[in-house]
Protein backbone atom coordinates (compact mmCIF):
# COMPACT_ATOMS: atom_id res chain seq x y z
CA UNK A 1 0.00 0.00 0.00
CA UNK A 2 2.62 2.25 1.19
CA UNK A 3 4.80 1.47 -2.64
CA UNK A 4 1.26 2.22 -4.38
CA UNK A 5 1.19 5.84 -2.05
CA UNK A 6 4.84 6.18 -3.45
CA UNK A 7 4.14 5.63 -6.68
CA UNK A 8 1.47 7.77 -6.89
CA UNK A 9 3.37 10.65 -5.45
CA UNK A 10 5.85 9.98 -7.35
CA UNK A 11 3.77 10.38 -10.77
CA UNK A 12 1.87 13.55 -9.31
CA UNK A 13 5.41 15.22 -9.05
CA UNK A 14 6.63 14.26 -12.06
CA UNK A 15 3.15 15.50 -13.76
CA UNK A 16 3.42 18.66 -11.91
CA UNK A 17 7.00 19.18 -13.25
CA UNK A 18 6.10 18.61 -16.90
CA UNK A 19 3.56 21.31 -16.62
CA UNK A 20 5.66 23.82 -15.20
CA UNK A 21 8.01 22.87 -18.26
CA UNK A 22 5.20 23.41 -20.65
CA UNK A 23 3.80 26.37 -19.42
CA UNK A 24 7.65 28.00 -19.09
CA UNK A 25 8.30 27.09 -22.81
CA UNK A 26 4.92 28.44 -23.66
CA UNK A 27 5.41 31.19 -21.41
CA UNK A 28 9.09 31.93 -23.20
CA UNK A 29 7.65 31.74 -26.89
CA UNK A 30 5.05 34.48 -25.70
CA UNK A 31 7.11 37.17 -24.46
CA UNK A 32 9.86 36.39 -27.36
CA UNK A 33 6.71 37.49 -29.64
CA UNK A 34 5.58 40.43 -27.16
CA UNK A 35 9.47 41.76 -27.83
CA UNK A 36 9.36 41.15 -31.52
CA UNK A 37 5.98 43.09 -31.77
CA UNK A 38 7.74 45.84 -30.19
CA UNK A 39 10.17 46.30 -32.81
CA UNK A 40 7.96 45.02 -35.33
CA UNK A 41 4.30 45.65 -35.08
CA UNK A 42 2.08 42.99 -36.27
CA UNK A 43 -1.59 43.77 -37.96
CA UNK A 44 -4.23 44.20 -34.68
CA UNK A 45 -5.83 40.82 -36.19
CA UNK A 46 -2.77 39.03 -36.21
CA UNK A 47 -1.69 39.95 -32.87
CA UNK A 48 -5.31 38.49 -31.51
CA UNK A 49 -5.02 35.44 -33.58
CA UNK A 50 -1.53 34.77 -31.68
CA UNK A 51 -2.74 35.50 -27.79
CA UNK A 52 -6.14 33.67 -28.61
CA UNK A 53 -3.88 31.07 -29.27
CA UNK A 54 -1.52 31.13 -26.64
CA UNK A 55 -4.40 31.54 -24.28
CA UNK A 56 -6.30 28.23 -26.00
CA UNK A 57 -3.34 26.29 -25.37
CA UNK A 58 -3.08 27.37 -21.80
CA UNK A 59 -6.64 26.00 -21.33
CA UNK A 60 -5.42 23.10 -23.07
CA UNK A 61 -2.41 21.71 -21.51
CA UNK A 62 -2.85 23.74 -17.54
CA UNK A 63 -6.57 24.04 -17.37
CA UNK A 64 -9.89 21.83 -16.61
CA UNK A 65 -9.64 19.86 -19.54
CA UNK A 66 -6.51 18.54 -19.15
CA UNK A 67 -7.19 17.01 -15.85
CA UNK A 68 -10.41 15.32 -17.75
CA UNK A 69 -8.59 14.26 -20.55
CA UNK A 70 -6.84 11.67 -18.06
CA UNK A 71 -10.16 10.00 -17.58
CA UNK A 72 -12.21 10.77 -20.29
CA UNK A 73 -11.31 9.77 -23.78
CA UNK A 74 -13.52 11.99 -25.91
CA UNK A 75 -12.17 14.94 -23.47
CA UNK A 76 -8.40 13.80 -24.74
CA UNK A 77 -9.51 13.79 -28.24
CA UNK A 78 -11.23 17.42 -27.63
CA UNK A 79 -7.07 18.31 -26.57
CA UNK A 80 -5.89 16.94 -29.10
CA UNK A 81 -8.11 18.31 -32.13
CA UNK A 82 -7.77 21.92 -30.20
CA UNK A 83 -3.68 21.34 -31.06
CA UNK A 84 -4.22 19.87 -34.35
CA UNK A 85 -7.27 21.95 -35.62
CA UNK A 86 -7.40 24.97 -34.26
CA UNK A 87 -4.37 26.34 -32.13
CA UNK A 88 -2.21 25.22 -34.67
CA UNK A 89 -3.76 27.05 -37.81
CA UNK A 90 -4.56 29.79 -35.53
CA UNK A 91 -0.48 29.97 -35.36
CA UNK A 92 -0.19 29.64 -39.31
CA UNK A 93 -2.46 32.56 -39.69
CA UNK A 94 -0.85 35.02 -37.95
CA UNK A 95 2.50 34.31 -39.02
CA UNK A 96 4.22 35.16 -36.01
CA UNK A 97 8.00 34.46 -37.99
CA UNK A 98 8.65 38.53 -38.66
CA UNK A 99 8.22 38.81 -34.61
CA UNK A 100 10.06 36.23 -33.62
CA UNK A 101 12.79 37.94 -36.72
CA UNK A 102 12.96 41.50 -35.20
CA UNK A 103 13.78 39.69 -31.94
CA UNK A 104 16.18 37.27 -33.17
CA UNK A 105 17.55 38.75 -36.46
CA UNK A 106 20.25 36.88 -38.34
CA UNK A 107 20.87 34.41 -35.03
CA UNK A 108 17.71 32.77 -35.63
CA UNK A 109 18.18 31.98 -39.45
CA UNK A 110 19.35 28.35 -38.60
CA UNK A 111 16.36 27.44 -36.71
CA UNK A 112 13.73 29.12 -38.93
CA UNK A 113 15.01 28.73 -42.05
CA UNK A 114 14.91 24.55 -42.46
CA UNK A 115 11.53 24.95 -41.78
CA UNK A 116 10.78 27.62 -44.11
CA UNK A 117 12.18 25.33 -46.45
CA UNK A 118 10.17 22.21 -45.30
CA UNK A 119 6.43 24.17 -45.39
CA UNK A 120 6.82 24.16 -49.37
CA UNK A 121 6.66 20.43 -49.57
CA UNK A 122 2.97 19.67 -48.07
CA UNK A 123 2.22 16.60 -49.20
CA UNK A 124 5.49 15.66 -47.30
CA UNK A 125 4.40 17.54 -44.27
CA UNK A 126 1.15 15.58 -44.32
CA UNK A 127 2.87 12.40 -44.52
CA UNK A 128 4.61 13.36 -41.22
CA UNK A 129 1.48 14.72 -39.90
CA UNK A 130 -0.51 12.20 -40.65
CA UNK A 131 2.05 9.39 -39.47
CA UNK A 132 2.10 10.57 -36.10
CA UNK A 133 -1.41 10.81 -35.52
CA UNK A 134 -1.34 7.24 -36.38
CA UNK A 135 1.55 6.54 -33.90
CA UNK A 136 -0.11 8.17 -30.68
CA UNK A 137 -3.31 6.52 -31.56
CA UNK A 138 -1.88 2.78 -31.59
CA UNK A 139 -2.68 1.33 -28.18
CA UNK A 140 0.81 0.97 -26.35
CA UNK A 141 1.88 4.40 -27.89
CA UNK A 142 -1.86 5.92 -26.17
CA UNK A 143 -1.68 4.40 -23.00
CA UNK A 144 2.40 5.46 -22.40
CA UNK A 145 1.43 9.35 -23.03
CA UNK A 146 -1.90 8.55 -20.71
CA UNK A 147 0.47 7.29 -18.09
CA UNK A 148 3.76 8.71 -18.36
CA UNK A 149 3.45 12.88 -17.94
CA UNK A 150 7.00 13.73 -20.33
CA UNK A 151 5.45 11.41 -22.93
CA UNK A 152 1.95 13.29 -23.17
CA UNK A 153 4.68 16.59 -23.52
CA UNK A 154 6.53 14.77 -25.98
CA UNK A 155 2.50 13.81 -27.97
CA UNK A 156 1.15 17.09 -27.47
CA UNK A 157 4.40 19.04 -28.74
CA UNK A 158 4.52 16.37 -32.10
CA UNK A 159 0.65 17.31 -32.58
CA UNK A 160 1.19 21.44 -32.54
CA UNK A 161 4.65 21.12 -34.09
CA UNK A 162 3.58 18.94 -37.33
CA UNK A 163 0.07 20.48 -37.38
CA UNK A 164 1.55 23.88 -37.52
CA UNK A 165 3.77 23.21 -40.11
CA UNK A 166 1.03 21.33 -42.18
CA UNK A 167 -1.11 24.49 -41.82
CA UNK A 168 1.90 26.99 -42.94
CA UNK A 169 1.81 24.58 -46.02
CA UNK A 170 -1.37 24.72 -47.08
CA UNK A 171 -2.49 27.97 -46.07
CA UNK A 172 0.62 30.17 -47.63
CA UNK A 173 1.05 28.24 -50.64
CA UNK A 174 1.61 29.29 -54.16
CA UNK A 175 -0.17 29.16 -57.33
CA UNK A 176 2.12 26.30 -58.10
CA UNK A 177 2.07 24.22 -54.27
CA UNK A 178 -2.03 25.09 -54.42
CA UNK A 179 -3.36 21.76 -55.78
CA UNK A 180 -0.74 19.97 -53.56
CA UNK A 181 -1.51 21.79 -50.85
CA UNK A 182 -5.43 20.73 -51.49
CA UNK A 183 -4.48 17.24 -51.98
CA UNK A 184 -2.37 17.29 -49.00
CA UNK A 185 -5.84 18.31 -46.88
CA UNK A 186 -8.04 15.73 -48.36
CA UNK A 187 -5.28 13.17 -47.29
CA UNK A 188 -5.12 13.97 -43.86
CA UNK A 189 -8.83 14.72 -43.82
CA UNK A 190 -8.90 10.87 -45.00
CA UNK A 191 -6.86 9.74 -42.56
CA UNK A 192 -7.86 11.37 -39.44
CA UNK A 193 -11.41 10.43 -40.92
CA UNK A 194 -10.95 6.59 -40.73
CA UNK A 195 -9.20 6.64 -37.71
CA UNK A 196 -12.04 8.52 -36.03
CA UNK A 197 -14.34 5.60 -37.97
CA UNK A 198 -12.52 2.70 -36.07
CA UNK A 199 -13.05 4.64 -32.85
CA UNK A 200 -16.68 5.29 -33.74
CA UNK A 201 -17.92 1.52 -34.49
CA UNK A 202 -15.31 -0.30 -32.41
CA UNK A 203 -17.67 -2.82 -30.25
CA UNK A 204 -15.06 -2.67 -27.84
CA UNK A 205 -12.51 -1.16 -25.65
CA UNK A 206 -9.25 -0.12 -27.46
CA UNK A 207 -6.87 2.08 -24.99
CA UNK A 208 -7.74 1.66 -21.58
CA UNK A 209 -9.63 -0.20 -19.47
CA UNK A 210 -11.13 2.42 -17.08
CA UNK A 211 -12.78 4.24 -20.17
CA UNK A 212 -16.78 3.90 -21.20
CA UNK A 213 -17.09 2.20 -24.79
CA UNK A 214 -19.95 4.84 -25.15
CA UNK A 215 -17.12 7.13 -24.66
CA UNK A 216 -14.47 6.21 -27.01
CA UNK A 217 -17.01 6.43 -29.58
CA UNK A 218 -17.71 9.81 -29.02
CA UNK A 219 -14.33 10.74 -29.42
CA UNK A 220 -14.10 8.98 -32.84
CA UNK A 221 -17.11 11.06 -33.92
CA UNK A 222 -15.91 14.44 -32.51
CA UNK A 223 -12.29 13.23 -34.79
CA UNK A 224 -14.41 12.02 -37.63
CA UNK A 225 -17.20 15.19 -38.01
CA UNK A 226 -16.14 17.86 -36.06
CA UNK A 227 -12.49 17.34 -36.58
CA UNK A 228 -13.32 17.15 -40.07
CA UNK A 229 -14.60 20.48 -40.68
CA UNK A 230 -11.62 22.41 -40.78
CA UNK A 231 -10.09 20.69 -43.32
CA UNK A 232 -12.94 20.53 -45.55
CA UNK A 233 -13.32 24.32 -45.28
CA UNK A 234 -9.67 24.98 -45.91
CA UNK A 235 -10.06 22.64 -48.92
CA UNK A 236 -13.07 24.48 -50.26
CA UNK A 237 -11.50 27.63 -49.86
CA UNK A 238 -8.31 26.21 -51.83
CA UNK A 239 -10.44 24.67 -54.55
CA UNK A 240 -11.77 28.09 -55.03
CA UNK A 241 -8.19 30.05 -55.28
CA UNK A 242 -7.39 27.63 -57.60
CA UNK A 243 -9.84 27.51 -59.86
CA UNK A 244 -10.51 31.51 -59.52
CA UNK A 245 -6.58 31.67 -60.68
CA UNK A 246 -7.21 29.63 -63.68
CA UNK A 247 -10.19 31.45 -64.39
CA UNK A 248 -8.19 34.55 -64.60
CA UNK A 249 -5.77 33.43 -66.90
CA UNK A 250 -8.36 32.13 -69.20
CA UNK A 251 -9.51 35.88 -69.30
CA UNK A 252 -5.70 36.92 -70.15
CA UNK A 253 -5.26 34.75 -72.52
Amino acid sequence: MELRADSILSLSGQTLVAELLAASLLAVLWLCYLWGSVRRRPAPMQALMFHSACLLTVYAVLGPLNIKAEVSASAHMVQHMLFIVVIAPMWAICMPLPQFAALWRSRGKRYWQPLLKMVRFPMRLAYLHVLVIWFWHIPTFYVLALENPWWHLVEHSCFLLTAALLWWAVLHCNERSRPWALLALLFTLVNTGFLGAILTFASSLLYYPTHELADQQLAGLLMWVPGGMPYLLAAAWLGYCWLNGINMRDELE
